[in-house]
């Protein structure tokens, strides 16, 4: 049986994002035990010219849920980009949950011949077929936000490993 694009993006987005969730949790702890303010790690970068955290846990978030909505042809639903602590962080992370699995599997058919568009500030349009969107641009984009927000935490002190990456145990 062939592997659907439903089933190569929803689950994938789902597991990581729900991982993205214990790891806001363990973060919380680390500040609480040394008695720091865990807003302190939304602004959190390594290098000057980087987003911030907050801005990586965003990214995956419209990352998961822009992909879930292009493939299944479906207007992208729109957050504010206002989130000021891990609690805000929870719940953005939550409403994408709930956003991904809101949409039917059978939304997804003919999704790898789909064109899909997208425009990136600056540049024109970028057109792909919908599996080499998802394979090429959309997993790529989102894991390379979600391994940033990983190691922005893993930086700071947060105790999170890899079975915490891979969601081990979920």
């Amino acid at each position: 049986m062939p592997l659907s694009m439903y089933s190569a993006s929803v689950p994938v987005f789902k597991r990581q994002l729900t991982a993205m969730l214990g790891w806001l949790d363990k973060a919380e702890a680390h500040a609480q035990a040394r008695k720091f303010d865990a807003a302190n790690f939304l602004q959190a970068r390594l290098a000057p010219d980087m987003l911030p955290f907050v801005s990586q846990i965003r990214i995956a978030s419209d990352n998961a849920k822009g992909c879930v909505a292009r493939l299944a042809g479906a207007e992208i639903p729109k957050f504010e980009d206002n989130e000021a602590s891990l609690d805000e962080l929870r719940q953005r992370i939550r409403k994408t949950l709930d956003y991904i699995a809101s949409v039917p599997a059978e939304a997804f058919d003919g999704s790898d011949e789909r064109d899909i568009t997208l425009t990136v500030r600056n540049r024109d349009p970028f057109t792909f077929k919908g599996a080499f969107y998802l394979n090429h641009w959309a997993l790529p984009n989102f894991f390379f936000h979600v391994t940033t927000a990983y190691a922005l935490l893993r930086h700071n002190g947060v105790e999170v490993g890899k079975a915490d990456f891979l969601a081990l145990g979920s």
